[in-house]
């Protein structure tokens, strides 16, 4: 049963009034005294912060890092998020971040850490504070787990793009350098270093009118199923379930691709920007090696078998033509800014969905292999939704596992984290349907690291 939520948090009926709070001023907004206070301000940087106090406050302030888009201020997922996080008591938090370019990672934690300390002396001193993140705020709240020397107490990262910015990159590089040699018309497709909109549109027509012409032939469709397994397509993009045969998994993946690509290629300008040039690179990838730790390996040779085609042959063929090096000193930025080391040091709970187009699902394995490796396993746990798209979560789910992350910071002691426990946590906020399932990720095939000397490929 879903609870009405009655809180007007629009509601204006008092002055605002301006309080100085170390250097930094914010911005107290009154609200109905049933509701909830606002507060805004800016920080030395230039970055903004908002924050949300509810009338009864249950003393958890939430430091909410949003994702990759416009440097504005938010301090919730989205407005019915909020609505339900101020309906359960918790106090929110959250910044624009600084910078140039929304890939903001340089500035995003310090950022948010600032805003973190002016919400607590316009709002009070909370017993927990609590980061939850979205997309690349899910790294940033991951980055947070890792950072925070005591000044949060435990994490909640979702559809967080948790293999970090290098892995990021280096996937949809695989991906499209698959489209460009083996289904476009013309390989030499740019697909870095972009100087401007008209190179970046150039390359998302010429890919995605490949993907188009390939679907139309068996020999364009095994070629896509390659190109999907390396750039982390979902193989489910609508129905209740997801398919099982391999012909209809590989028309989920092509159906996803054109609009990924749009997405990956108009982004990619501004990671670069950040880091100070490209990242990214397959120059001495062994394309064969890699495939063969995909999960979709055994489509991919069911469906080039089908179609009469060498899969050997065009493995090669994506060897042999792939040149792409980095600018060594923007991937050392990009690493140093936008990459987790599994040193976390507060309890963390990562949710998923299973078909999340733009945070591969794979990362959640990369992930724990990294915090096991780092010794902080006890740490974490992680949560799975069966739902389709990038960061479709329910307010009812992440309130749920809002609340169980809470439960573990308050008795140190991890409640049940599997899907029927989680499902009991989220039905029991009333604030809708959840869909957790028990799930394994699988492996995530692209980690690579990079040695400049010999252009030396090998699997992280």
């Amino acid at each position: 049963m879903t609870r009405r939520i009655t809180r007007a948090l629009t509601t204006i009926v008092a002055a605002s009034a301006l309080v100085l709070t170390g250097g930094i001023a914010a911005q107290a907004v009154e609200t109905t005294a049933d509701t909830s206070t606002s507060f805004s301000g800016s920080l030395a940087d230039g970055a903004t912060w908002i924050a949300d106090k509810p009338a009864h406050w249950n003393g958890v302030l939430v430091l909410y890092s949003h994702g990759f888009g416009p440097l504005n201020a938010s301090d919730a997922p989205n407005a019915a998020t909020k609505e339900a996080l101020l309906d359960s008591g918790y106090a929110l938090v959250g910044s624009s971040y600084s910078g140039s370019t929304m890939w903001a990672l340089a500035s995003a934690t310090d950022d948010q850490f600032a805003a973190l300390a002016a919400a607590k002396k316009v709002i009070g001193h909370p017993r927990q504070v609590l980061a939850l993140g979205t997309s690349m705020g899910g790294l940033i709240s991951a980055q947070e787990a890792e950072r925070g020397n005591g000044r949060i107490d435990g994490a909640l990262s979702t559809c967080g793009l948790l293999g970090g910015g290098v892995n990021l990159n280096n996937y949809q590089l695989d991906g499209e350098h698959a489209i460009a040699q083996l289904l476009a018309d013309d390989p030499d497709i740019q697909l870095v270093d972009y100087a401007d909109a008209t190179e970046v549109q150039a390359a998302t027509t010429a890919l995605t009118d490949a993907v188009n012409a390939g679907q139309q032939t068996a020999e364009g469709r095994a070629r896509i199923a390659l190109a999907a397994a390396l750039m982390q397509v979902p193989d489910w993009i609508s129905g209740d379930e997801p398919p099982t045969s391999y012909t209809e998994q590989e028309a989920h993946e092509a159906a996803w691709l054109p609009g990924m690509l749009s997405f990956t290629i108009s982004g990619r300008p501004s990671i670069e920007a950040s880091a100070g040039g490209n990242a990214s690179w397959n120059v001495g990838v062994d394309y064969a090696k890699l495939i063969r730790s995909s999960e979709h390996y055994a489509q991919i040779r069911t469906l080039y078998r089908q179609a009469g085609l060498n899969l050997d042959k065009d493995l090669r063929t994506l060897t042999r033509t792939a040149d792409i090096a980095p600018d060594t000193d923007a991937l050392k930025s990009l690493t140093a800014t936008s990459t987790v080391t599994g040193r976390i040091t507060v309890p963390e709970l990562t949710m998923h969905t299973i078909s999340d187009q733009l945070a591969p699902i794979a990362y959640e394995n990369l992930y724990a292999k990294q915090v096991q490796r780092a010794g902080r396993a006890s740490l974490l746990r992680q949560a799975y939704t069966q739902s389709i798209g990038h960061c479709n979560f329910t307010a009812a789910e992440i309130v749920g596992a809002l609340n169980t992350l809470h439960t573990r910071v308050s008795t140190g002691h991890w409640p049940s984290t599997t899907a029927r426990a989680l499902t009991r946590a989220a039905d029991r906020t009333g604030y809708g349907d959840s869909s957790f399932i028990d799930y394994r990720p699988p492996v995530f095939a692209n980690a690579r690291s990079y040695t400049p000397v010999h252009h030396r490929w090998s699997r992280s």
